[in-house]
């Protein structure tokens, strides 16, 4: 589960601003889901994902900006 404390307000501050996690069997797929927001919007991208002991899967936590186009 996603630690609120890791998300601060500055990072949803204004309109359009956004924090995504993903959930996803493994990091090929987590990726692949990163890969599709790109496309979208602006995005600092991760570099890797998160596993929780005991719980399936994986995680991966990027920042979005709607604001700006994909290339900016």
């Amino acid at each position: 589960m996603l630690c609120p404390k890791l998300i601060s307000e500055v990072q949803v501050a204004e309109p359009g601003l956004a924090v995504v996690q993903a959930a996803a069997c493994d990091d090929q797929t987590a990726f692949a889901i990163q890969q599709l927001l790109v496309a979208w919007c602006a995005i600092a991208p991760a570099d890797r994902t998160t596993r929780e002991p005991g719980e399936p899967g994986v995680r991966l936590l990027c920042f979005l900006d709607l604001r700006r186009a994909p290339d900016a």
